[in-house]
């Protein structure tokens, strides 16, 4: 077994130990879809939608909703306990370097957003009659850039504060804004024309509105596929910058 292999192993079993972590981004997204799409005014057409329901718009914010969970909730916890425990500090001495943790840690909290969007995307089919994604492949371009973004951001809170407290107070304080945006207090699509330019220049506004045009079936606007590109690079560039092992 190679020391990736067994890195990724580990890192594997200790998320799935943190069942809280896991419930708020494998089953709560899926969950709230459910319970929102038993209302009656989720459940009606509505014109300012273009005819559809609201649990139908709903499905990419949920979708956002564990990709942002798993990015700035859970992720940012790991990371910071290892540097506050000193584990990356000593991976240094080894033959496993601390960038192979990093990238278990992206490859693995990525793989658990995908999956809770698997079960969103099924859950809003099977239980409300939401259509499939009709333009896959822009559907998982946008869905892939918006995971992206979401662990930059995890990585940067990581790599400003000092204890995994302070990542926690941090996460929540971020991660507000970023539901928002994304439109979990009403679907990007009904906002005022000028607020909506607005959270379109936002990575999880962007992110939304090509999560709905792909399930519409149209290749999301180049234009939004731009923002959540631009926000990835920056915030990447920016992470791999302020990021410390020590």
């Amino acid at each position: 077994m190679s020391a990736s292999t067994a890195v990724l192993r580990a890192e594997a079993r200790l998320i799935g130990r943190n069942r809280a972590g896991v419930f708020w981004v494998v089953a709560f997204p899926p969950l709230l879809l459910t319970i929102l799409g038993l209302l009656p005014s989720f459940r009606a057409a509505d014109p300012a939608l273009g005819g559809l329901r609201m649990v139908d718009a709903y499905v990419p914010v949920a979708v956002l909703l564990a990709v942002i969970m798993s990015g700035t909730q859970v992720m940012p916890g790991f990371l910071a306990g290892y540097r506050e425990q000193g584990i990356l500090r000593r991976m240094s001495t080894t033959p496993v370097r601390p960038l192979t943790l990093l990238t278990a840690q992206i490859v693995l909290h990525t793989l658990v957003a995908l999956g809770s969007a698997v079960l969103v995307i099924a859950a809003g089919r099977l239980i409300h009659g939401v259509s499939l994604p009709r333009h896959l492949p822009g559907y998982s371009v946008a869905l892939v850039l918006a995971a992206l973004v979401a662990l930059a951001i995890g990585t940067i809170i990581a790599a400003l504060v000092p204890n995994t407290r302070t990542a926690t107070t941090a996460a929540t304080i971020v991660f507000f804004p970023l539901v928002v945006s994304a439109g979990l207090w009403g679907p990007v699509q009904v906002l005022p024309e000028i607020a909506r330019r607005v959270v379109e220049l936002t990575p999880f506004g962007a992110a939304a509105q090509a999560l709905g045009q792909a399930m519409r079936g149209d290749w999301p606007a180049w234009s939004l596929l731009a923002v959540t590109a631009l926000w990835t690079v920056a915030l990447i560039a920016a992470a791999a910058r302020w990021f410390r092992w020590e």
